[in-house]
């Protein structure tokens, strides 16, 4: 699924940006950030984010996390 969220990835960059992030007015940003990387890391994202994954190997997509999710909600159209 190359177009799904890819955790490990987005880490690396939201790593890479907080390192840039060293003025006093930047550490909200900077907390807020690390709050999101230990949810990335969270046990139940990762489930969610493979349960999506099923879902839409079900359906036969390789659409976004966030189509899947809609899809999920809002229901599929059948084919």
């Amino acid at each position: 699924f190359p177009l799904f969220l890819d955790t490990d990835r987005a880490l690396v960059l939201l790593e890479e940006y907080c390192k840039k992030l060293r003025k006093p007015e930047e550490q909200q940003l900077k907390k807020a950030i690390r709050k999101v990387m230990g949810i990335f890391k969270s046990s139940l994202f990762q489930a969610l984010l493979g349960s999506f994954k099923k879902k839409a190997t079900r359906h036969g997509t390789t659409t976004s996390l966030p189509a899947v999710l809609a899809c999920d909600v809002l229901g599929c159209p059948k084919d």
